[in-house]
């Protein structure tokens, strides 16, 4: 749970960072590829990844700008970073324009369940990453480069002319 507001906004800056790289990686032609049938395809876990930062966020009580929660994903990468890109700047703002570290203590319902607004965050960046590794899996089976988010990636191992760790 966060405490305070700038401990938020530096997490924020570098997952959000983290979230466009991997965006960025990705291809259009691979965007509705999906190993199984049971599986969310690349452009649905962006689009999910987006959509979600509005959508929680607005449940907890600010208004940061987004897709509706029900649309479908676009037929663009361009367009699904450019959304991502509005959302997560605007969560940033929202934050930090309407709530001080006295604030993260206030509980809001979300979901049924009373969560503190520090709690509303830090479950906005464990979701964001956990469906951004689920992304990252299904690039690799695609045959994509996969940049490194929290220690450098198989590519990136290489880059450096060391042996990726197993």
């Amino acid at each position: 749970m966060f405490r305070n507001i700038s401990d938020f906004t530096n997490e924020w800056t570098y997952e959000s960072a983290s979230t466009i790289n991997v965006f960025k990686h990705l291809k259009n032609e691979c965007l509705a590829d999906k190993e199984c049938e049971n599986v969310r395809s690349m452009a649905v876990l962006a689009w999910h990844i987006t959509i979600t930062l509005s959508e929680m966020m607005n449940k907890s009580g600010l208004a940061v700008v987004g897709p509706d929660e029900h649309s479908k994903a676009p037929a663009t990468l361009d367009e699904i970073i450019h959304q991502y890109e509005a959302s997560s700047t605007s969560v940033l703002e929202q934050v930090n324009e309407k709530w001080s570290d006295s604030d993260l203590l206030e509980e809001v319902n979300m979901y049924g369940e009373m969560w503190k607004k520090g709690t509303v965050l830090s479950v906005l960046i464990r979701h964001q990453a956990h469906h951004r590794g689920q992304l990252t899996v299904l690039m690799r089976q695609s045959g994509l480069t996969v940049p490194g988010v929290y220690g450098p990636s198989k590519e990136e191992w290489a880059q450096m002319n060391m042996p990726p760790m197993e």
